[in-house]
């Protein structure tokens, strides 16, 4: 089966269950997933159950699909992304982006967990743009006309007027809300200090192991796009060490006020 036949056969399964023309999807990282609890009149699946459908294995993510309405709003929510470092494939990565936009999605809130190369734990970062360390790239291979071109520009895959709406809900909630370049990385281990030297003078704010692959489908795929970044730990040689248990800490300890932004911009996208 080819990937546009999965994504049609996808595509039919959610719309059987009550999933119609979503406005926008949501993929929520580690710790954040509790967001999509929130869903009113919710249409709830487990990954398990949807064909074609990845499987996510990290701590931290529920691994449902949530459909239904937030901040008035209808949402397509992923509690738990897929990961290039499980052993997925980037086809199965970023499938979930391409089968929101064949259900009518019109722009994807995409969130992580980071850690801080410019800023310090706690802090909320929109991205602006990323960097692409991962030496892969979801769009090699045969080229889905239906979606998109060859050669896609990726000149403002971060939309600035998202954006820019981020920025005025945040002032307005209170909120302090920064901006900055992610660089993505394959992962599963944490960088190492030279490595994060390296990405400093590159001009990455932010470093992490998911977003990118889902953000270039994405933009292929004509999706206008937010990007959040919860800075979960400072990068390698900024603190003594690294782990997973602090990164759900700190957006355990965050997620309120990341929440209340997220549901205040999409009432205002």
């Amino acid at each position: 089966m080819s990937l546009l036949e999965k994504i049609r056969v996808t595509q039919a399964f959610l719309e059987s269950k009550g999933i119609e023309k979503p406005e926008f999807g949501l993929i929520l990282g580690s710790g954040l997933g509790e967001l999509a609890e929130e869903v009113q009149d919710a249409i709830v699946i487990d990954y398990a159950d949807i064909p074609n459908w990845g499987q996510s294995t990290v701590v931290g993510h529920a691994g449902k699909l949530v459909y239904g309405t937030l901040s008035g709003r209808k949402v397509l929510a992923l509690q738990g992304r897929f990961h290039f470092y499980e052993g997925n494939p980037l086809e199965v990565v970023t499938f979930p982006v391409r089968v929101m936009k064949a259900l009518g999605c019109e722009g994807v809130i995409v969130t992580n967990a980071a850690g801080g190369i410019g800023f310090g734990p706690g802090t909320l970062m929109t991205i602006t743009d990323h960097i692409n360390m991962t030496g892969q790239n979801p769009l090699i291979g045969e080229n889905l006309d239906d979606f998109g071109p060859r050669f896609p520009d990726m000149s403002k895959a971060y939309t600035p007027e998202y954006r820019a709406t981020a920025h005025e809900v945040a002032k307005k909630l209170g909120i302090k809300l920064d901006e900055g370049v992610y660089i993505g990385v394959t992962g599963p281990t944490y960088e190492t200090p030279a490595e994060i030297r390296a990405y400093k003078t590159l001009g990455a704010d932010a470093v992490g192991m998911s977003t990118v692959p889902e953000v270039i489908v994405a933009a292929h795929s004509g999706l206008k796009v937010l990007g959040i970044s919860c800075i979960t730990n400072h990068a390698a040689g900024f603190q003594e060490e690294l782990n997973h248990e602090e990164v759900v800490e700190v957006t355990e300890r965050i997620k309120g006020d990341f929440k209340g932004l997220l549901k205040a911009i999409l009432a205002e996208l």
